[in-house]
Protein backbone atom coordinates (compact mmCIF):
# COMPACT_ATOMS: atom_id res chain seq x y z
CA UNK A 1 0.00 0.00 0.00
CA UNK A 2 1.43 3.61 -0.80
CA UNK A 3 1.17 6.38 1.56
CA UNK A 4 -1.37 7.98 -0.97
CA UNK A 5 -3.39 5.07 -0.77
CA UNK A 6 -2.88 4.90 2.94
CA UNK A 7 -4.20 8.70 3.50
CA UNK A 8 -7.03 8.38 1.50
CA UNK A 9 -8.25 6.20 3.86
CA UNK A 10 -8.24 8.53 6.53
CA UNK A 11 -11.07 11.29 6.76
CA UNK A 12 -9.99 14.80 6.18
CA UNK A 13 -10.80 16.81 9.34
CA UNK A 14 -10.97 20.11 7.46
CA UNK A 15 -14.23 22.28 5.91
CA UNK A 16 -14.88 20.90 2.58
CA UNK A 17 -14.79 23.23 -0.06
CA UNK A 18 -12.24 25.72 1.89
CA UNK A 19 -9.10 23.65 1.14
CA UNK A 20 -6.49 24.68 -0.58
CA UNK A 21 -3.84 21.42 -0.19
CA UNK A 22 -4.59 18.00 -0.65
CA UNK A 23 -4.72 15.97 2.75
CA UNK A 24 -2.48 13.28 0.85
CA UNK A 25 0.05 15.83 -0.01
CA UNK A 26 0.42 17.08 3.07
CA UNK A 27 0.64 13.62 5.10
CA UNK A 28 2.94 12.44 2.13
CA UNK A 29 5.25 15.47 2.76
CA UNK A 30 5.32 15.30 6.25
CA UNK A 31 5.88 11.59 6.18
CA UNK A 32 9.21 12.14 3.99
CA UNK A 33 10.27 14.88 5.74
CA UNK A 34 10.32 13.16 9.21
CA UNK A 35 11.90 9.92 7.75
CA UNK A 36 14.33 12.90 6.17
CA UNK A 37 15.65 13.27 9.19
CA UNK A 38 13.32 16.85 9.68
CA UNK A 39 11.99 17.90 13.48
CA UNK A 40 9.94 21.17 13.14
CA UNK A 41 6.78 22.06 10.89
CA UNK A 42 9.70 24.58 9.44
CA UNK A 43 11.88 22.34 8.63
CA UNK A 44 9.33 20.24 6.96
CA UNK A 45 7.92 23.16 4.83
CA UNK A 46 11.52 24.29 3.90
CA UNK A 47 12.54 20.27 2.95
CA UNK A 48 9.08 20.41 0.84
CA UNK A 49 10.42 23.46 -0.95
CA UNK A 50 13.78 22.71 -1.49
CA UNK A 51 12.39 19.09 -3.04
CA UNK A 52 9.35 20.46 -4.93
CA UNK A 53 10.37 18.78 -8.63
CA UNK A 54 10.31 15.94 -6.65
CA UNK A 55 7.14 16.03 -5.05
CA UNK A 56 5.46 17.16 -7.93
CA UNK A 57 6.52 14.27 -10.03
CA UNK A 58 4.99 11.79 -7.65
CA UNK A 59 1.77 13.93 -6.16
CA UNK A 60 -0.69 14.49 -9.46
CA UNK A 61 -1.85 18.00 -8.72
CA UNK A 62 0.97 19.50 -6.96
CA UNK A 63 1.17 23.01 -7.39
CA UNK A 64 2.43 24.86 -3.92
CA UNK A 65 4.08 23.36 -0.95
CA UNK A 66 2.21 23.95 1.73
CA UNK A 67 3.19 26.58 4.57
CA UNK A 68 4.92 25.67 8.10
CA UNK A 69 1.36 27.19 9.55
CA UNK A 70 -0.69 24.79 6.99
CA UNK A 71 1.00 21.48 8.39
CA UNK A 72 0.59 23.26 12.12
CA UNK A 73 -3.01 23.97 11.59
CA UNK A 74 -3.82 20.45 10.12
CA UNK A 75 -1.90 18.20 12.17
CA UNK A 76 -3.93 20.40 15.27
CA UNK A 77 -7.67 18.74 13.89
CA UNK A 78 -5.97 15.56 12.88
CA UNK A 79 -7.19 12.00 14.88
CA UNK A 80 -3.85 10.34 15.21
CA UNK A 81 -5.90 7.52 15.91
CA UNK A 82 -7.17 6.35 13.45
CA UNK A 83 -4.12 6.95 11.24
CA UNK A 84 -1.80 5.32 13.88
CA UNK A 85 -4.28 1.96 13.40
CA UNK A 86 -3.94 1.95 9.43
CA UNK A 87 -0.01 3.18 9.85
CA UNK A 88 0.67 0.33 11.35
CA UNK A 89 -1.19 -1.74 9.51
CA UNK A 90 1.70 -0.07 6.03
CA UNK A 91 4.54 -0.63 8.26
CA UNK A 92 3.40 -4.22 8.86
CA UNK A 93 3.64 -4.49 5.52
CA UNK A 94 6.56 -2.79 4.84
CA UNK A 95 8.42 -5.10 7.61
CA UNK A 96 6.56 -8.50 7.17
CA UNK A 97 6.17 -10.96 9.71
CA UNK A 98 7.67 -9.06 13.57
CA UNK A 99 9.76 -12.00 14.86
CA UNK A 100 12.46 -11.98 17.49
CA UNK A 101 12.46 -9.46 20.70
CA UNK A 102 10.14 -7.11 21.49
CA UNK A 103 11.19 -4.83 23.90
CA UNK A 104 8.37 -3.07 26.14
CA UNK A 105 9.59 0.11 28.00
CA UNK A 106 7.89 3.22 29.63
CA UNK A 107 9.26 6.49 29.00
CA UNK A 108 8.25 10.25 30.90
CA UNK A 109 7.86 12.79 28.15
CA UNK A 110 10.15 15.71 28.29
CA UNK A 111 8.74 19.43 27.65
CA UNK A 112 4.95 17.59 27.81
CA UNK A 113 2.00 20.51 29.27
CA UNK A 114 -1.32 20.14 29.73
CA UNK A 115 -3.42 23.14 28.88
CA UNK A 116 -7.06 24.61 29.58
CA UNK A 117 -8.36 27.79 29.92
CA UNK A 118 -6.82 28.26 33.27
CA UNK A 119 -3.60 27.26 32.73
CA UNK A 120 -2.53 28.56 28.73
CA UNK A 121 1.10 27.84 29.16
CA UNK A 122 0.41 24.07 30.87
CA UNK A 123 -0.23 22.67 34.10
CA UNK A 124 3.47 23.04 36.47
CA UNK A 125 2.68 19.52 37.68
CA UNK A 126 1.66 17.32 34.73
CA UNK A 127 3.57 14.33 33.56
CA UNK A 128 3.22 12.15 30.99
CA UNK A 129 3.92 8.43 30.21
CA UNK A 130 4.30 6.64 26.85
CA UNK A 131 4.97 2.88 26.75
CA UNK A 132 6.46 1.57 23.30
CA UNK A 133 7.08 -1.38 21.17
CA UNK A 134 10.73 -1.49 19.76
CA UNK A 135 10.98 -4.82 17.20
CA UNK A 136 14.67 -4.98 17.81
CA UNK A 137 15.59 -7.29 14.85
CA UNK A 138 13.57 -4.63 12.43
CA UNK A 139 14.97 -1.51 14.37
CA UNK A 140 11.41 -0.29 14.08
CA UNK A 141 9.10 1.00 16.64
CA UNK A 142 5.65 -1.52 16.53
CA UNK A 143 2.83 0.71 18.25
CA UNK A 144 2.83 3.00 21.72
CA UNK A 145 0.36 4.13 24.00
CA UNK A 146 -0.02 7.06 26.00
CA UNK A 147 -1.35 6.23 29.99
CA UNK A 148 -3.66 8.20 31.23
CA UNK A 149 -3.94 10.57 33.76
CA UNK A 150 -6.03 8.16 36.55
CA UNK A 151 -4.22 4.78 35.52
CA UNK A 152 -0.65 3.69 35.47
CA UNK A 153 1.47 1.55 32.78
CA UNK A 154 0.12 -2.07 34.17
CA UNK A 155 -3.15 -1.34 32.52
CA UNK A 156 -2.06 0.14 29.16
CA UNK A 157 0.81 -2.68 28.53
CA UNK A 158 -2.36 -5.28 27.63
CA UNK A 159 -3.63 -2.57 25.33
CA UNK A 160 -0.06 -1.90 23.56
CA UNK A 161 0.29 -6.08 22.99
CA UNK A 162 -3.01 -6.22 21.60
CA UNK A 163 -1.97 -3.89 18.79
CA UNK A 164 0.91 -6.64 18.04
CA UNK A 165 1.54 -9.82 16.05
CA UNK A 166 3.15 -12.00 19.06
CA UNK A 167 3.56 -15.05 17.12
CA UNK A 168 6.82 -16.60 17.69
CA UNK A 169 7.94 -13.17 19.30
CA UNK A 170 10.07 -12.88 22.81
CA UNK A 171 8.66 -9.73 24.71
CA UNK A 172 10.93 -8.09 27.04
CA UNK A 173 9.87 -6.16 29.73
CA UNK A 174 10.55 -4.85 32.98
CA UNK A 175 8.86 -5.24 36.40
CA UNK A 176 6.09 -3.49 35.10
CA UNK A 177 5.47 -6.66 33.22
CA UNK A 178 5.12 -8.67 36.81
CA UNK A 179 1.40 -9.00 36.37
CA UNK A 180 -0.97 -11.89 35.59
CA UNK A 181 -2.56 -10.37 33.19
CA UNK A 182 0.36 -9.22 31.10
CA UNK A 183 1.78 -12.67 30.84
CA UNK A 184 -1.63 -14.29 30.20
CA UNK A 185 -1.81 -11.73 27.36
CA UNK A 186 1.86 -12.99 25.97
CA UNK A 187 1.26 -16.29 25.89
CA UNK A 188 -2.46 -16.20 24.47
CA UNK A 189 -0.89 -14.35 21.33
CA UNK A 190 1.50 -17.11 21.47
CA UNK A 191 4.84 -15.31 22.21
CA UNK A 192 7.23 -16.05 24.78
CA UNK A 193 8.56 -13.46 27.31
CA UNK A 194 11.60 -12.20 29.81
CA UNK A 195 10.80 -9.86 32.57
CA UNK A 196 12.97 -8.14 34.99
CA UNK A 197 12.39 -8.74 38.64
CA UNK A 198 13.34 -5.68 41.36
CA UNK A 199 13.43 -5.68 44.80
CA UNK A 200 10.53 -3.85 45.72
CA UNK A 201 9.30 -7.54 44.43
CA UNK A 202 10.52 -8.55 47.77
CA UNK A 203 8.86 -12.11 47.74
CA UNK A 204 9.85 -13.07 43.57
CA UNK A 205 12.80 -11.26 43.40
CA UNK A 206 14.23 -13.03 46.72
CA UNK A 207 12.56 -16.02 45.92
CA UNK A 208 14.43 -15.92 42.68
CA UNK A 209 17.62 -14.60 44.29
CA UNK A 210 17.93 -17.77 46.43
CA UNK A 211 17.16 -20.23 42.97
CA UNK A 212 19.91 -18.87 41.27
CA UNK A 213 22.29 -18.79 43.98
CA UNK A 214 21.98 -22.49 44.61
CA UNK A 215 22.41 -23.57 41.37
CA UNK A 216 25.12 -21.08 40.70
CA UNK A 217 28.75 -23.36 41.43
CA UNK A 218 26.26 -26.88 41.06
CA UNK A 219 25.30 -28.25 37.66
CA UNK A 220 22.26 -30.29 37.69
CA UNK A 221 21.83 -31.88 33.89
CA UNK A 222 17.67 -31.25 33.04
CA UNK A 223 17.08 -28.46 35.52
CA UNK A 224 20.23 -25.72 34.85
CA UNK A 225 21.78 -24.56 32.06
CA UNK A 226 24.78 -22.00 31.45
CA UNK A 227 26.31 -19.26 29.00
CA UNK A 228 29.54 -17.25 29.62
CA UNK A 229 30.12 -14.39 27.71
CA UNK A 230 33.17 -11.94 27.29
CA UNK A 231 32.97 -8.27 25.87
CA UNK A 232 35.76 -5.75 25.91
CA UNK A 233 35.25 -2.56 24.67
CA UNK A 234 35.39 1.75 26.05
CA UNK A 235 38.47 0.82 28.48
CA UNK A 236 36.60 -2.35 30.49
CA UNK A 237 36.42 -5.90 30.48
CA UNK A 238 33.21 -7.52 30.97
CA UNK A 239 32.07 -11.09 31.83
CA UNK A 240 28.40 -12.19 32.06
CA UNK A 241 27.37 -15.13 33.12
CA UNK A 242 23.76 -16.73 32.51
CA UNK A 243 22.62 -19.04 34.53
CA UNK A 244 18.55 -20.87 33.66
CA UNK A 245 17.47 -22.62 36.41
CA UNK A 246 13.85 -24.31 34.84
CA UNK A 247 11.31 -26.97 36.86
CA UNK A 248 9.31 -27.24 33.96
CA UNK A 249 5.70 -26.77 35.04
CA UNK A 250 6.37 -26.89 38.28
CA UNK A 251 8.16 -23.02 38.33
CA UNK A 252 4.72 -21.99 37.39
CA UNK A 253 3.22 -23.14 40.64
CA UNK A 254 6.41 -22.05 42.81
CA UNK A 255 5.49 -18.58 41.79
CA UNK A 256 2.22 -19.36 43.39
CA UNK A 257 0.77 -18.90 39.05
CA UNK A 258 1.69 -14.81 39.37
CA UNK A 259 3.57 -15.75 35.56
CA UNK A 260 1.36 -17.44 33.09
CA UNK A 261 3.46 -20.38 31.74
CA UNK A 262 6.16 -19.45 33.23
CA UNK A 263 9.07 -22.18 32.86
CA UNK A 264 12.53 -21.09 33.84
CA UNK A 265 14.28 -18.05 36.41
CA UNK A 266 17.06 -16.34 35.05
CA UNK A 267 20.01 -14.62 36.96
CA UNK A 268 22.35 -12.89 34.97
CA UNK A 269 25.82 -12.36 36.96
CA UNK A 270 28.03 -8.80 35.69
CA UNK A 271 31.43 -8.64 36.35
CA UNK A 272 32.98 -5.79 34.78
CA UNK A 273 36.68 -4.26 35.11
CA UNK A 274 38.40 -1.38 34.77
CA UNK A 275 41.13 -2.26 32.69
CA UNK A 276 43.26 0.84 33.70
CA UNK A 277 43.06 0.68 37.23
CA UNK A 278 41.96 -3.34 37.53
CA UNK A 279 38.68 -1.91 39.67
CA UNK A 280 36.35 -4.50 39.82
CA UNK A 281 32.48 -3.98 40.27
CA UNK A 282 29.51 -7.00 40.39
CA UNK A 283 26.04 -6.82 39.42
CA UNK A 284 23.24 -9.78 39.85
CA UNK A 285 20.18 -9.00 37.90
CA UNK A 286 17.46 -11.98 38.05
CA UNK A 287 14.46 -12.39 35.19
CA UNK A 288 11.37 -15.19 35.05
CA UNK A 289 10.62 -16.63 31.30
CA UNK A 290 7.98 -18.28 29.57
CA UNK A 291 11.08 -20.14 27.70
CA UNK A 292 12.87 -23.64 28.66
CA UNK A 293 16.44 -23.74 29.46
CA UNK A 294 17.77 -25.42 26.22
CA UNK A 295 19.33 -22.35 25.07
CA UNK A 296 21.01 -20.36 27.56
CA UNK A 297 22.83 -18.47 25.33
CA UNK A 298 19.54 -17.78 22.71
CA UNK A 299 17.75 -15.53 26.27
CA UNK A 300 21.25 -13.97 27.74
CA UNK A 301 21.07 -12.39 24.12
CA UNK A 302 17.68 -11.12 24.36
CA UNK A 303 18.18 -9.86 27.74
CA UNK A 304 21.39 -7.89 26.54
CA UNK A 305 18.93 -6.63 23.32
CA UNK A 306 16.66 -5.39 25.72
CA UNK A 307 18.57 -4.49 28.85
CA UNK A 308 21.80 -3.82 27.28
CA UNK A 309 22.75 -3.08 23.55
CA UNK A 310 19.18 -2.18 22.45
CA UNK A 311 18.14 -0.48 25.29
CA UNK A 312 19.77 2.47 24.31
CA UNK A 313 18.45 2.44 20.63
CA UNK A 314 15.14 1.87 22.18
CA UNK A 315 15.65 5.21 24.54
CA UNK A 316 17.03 6.95 21.59
CA UNK A 317 14.06 6.41 20.05
CA UNK A 318 11.86 7.37 22.54
CA UNK A 319 13.90 10.81 23.09
CA UNK A 320 12.67 11.87 19.87
CA UNK A 321 9.03 11.45 21.68
CA UNK A 322 9.81 13.58 24.44
CA UNK A 323 10.70 16.79 22.96
CA UNK A 324 7.76 19.67 22.51
CA UNK A 325 5.51 19.47 19.20
CA UNK A 326 4.50 23.03 18.47
CA UNK A 327 1.23 23.32 18.94
CA UNK A 328 -1.37 23.45 22.16
CA UNK A 329 -4.35 20.71 20.49
CA UNK A 330 -3.76 17.55 18.65
CA UNK A 331 -6.62 15.29 17.98
CA UNK A 332 -8.87 16.75 20.49
CA UNK A 333 -6.29 16.43 23.63
CA UNK A 334 -4.73 20.40 24.64
CA UNK A 335 -1.31 19.18 24.97
CA UNK A 336 1.87 19.54 24.11
CA UNK A 337 3.01 16.21 22.17
CA UNK A 338 3.95 14.45 18.89
CA UNK A 339 2.24 12.52 16.68
CA UNK A 340 2.80 8.95 16.41
CA UNK A 341 5.15 8.82 13.78
CA UNK A 342 6.62 11.97 14.13
CA UNK A 343 9.79 13.28 15.77
CA UNK A 344 8.53 17.03 15.33
CA UNK A 345 10.34 19.22 17.83
CA UNK A 346 10.50 23.05 18.12
CA UNK A 347 14.35 24.62 17.31
CA UNK A 348 15.66 28.08 16.40
CA UNK A 349 15.20 28.81 12.94
CA UNK A 350 18.82 28.91 12.19
CA UNK A 351 18.71 25.14 13.43
CA UNK A 352 16.22 24.41 10.99
CA UNK A 353 18.03 26.10 8.19
CA UNK A 354 21.15 24.34 9.12
CA UNK A 355 19.21 20.72 8.73
CA UNK A 356 17.21 21.02 5.74
CA UNK A 357 20.45 22.96 4.44
CA UNK A 358 22.33 19.58 5.25
CA UNK A 359 19.78 16.66 4.24
CA UNK A 360 19.49 19.48 0.96
CA UNK A 361 22.99 18.73 0.30
CA UNK A 362 23.01 14.65 1.28
CA UNK A 363 20.17 14.20 -1.33
CA UNK A 364 20.74 13.51 -4.99
CA UNK A 365 19.84 15.93 -8.10
CA UNK A 366 16.39 15.09 -8.43
CA UNK A 367 15.57 12.43 -5.51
Amino acid sequence: MSIIKLSKQIPDPRVTGRTVHKMEHIIYITIAAVLAGCQTWDDIAEFGRTKKEFFKSRLVGLEHIPSHDTFNRFFSIFDPKGFEQIFRDWVKEIVGEVKGIVAIDGKLMRGSSKCDSEHTLGKDDFRMWIVSAWSSDNNISLAQEKVGDKTNEITVVPKLLSAIDLKDTIVTIDAMGCQTSITKKIREGNGDYIIALKKNQKTSYDFAKDIIAEYTDRDYQGIVSKHTSFDRGHGRLEERKCIVVSYGSTTQKMFKNKFEGLKSIVGILSRRTIVSTGETSEENRYYVTSLGNERPEGIANAIRKHWGQGKSQLKKNESWLGRKLPVKTFGGERILMRPPWAPVVHTSSTMSRCLCSRLSAMLPPGA
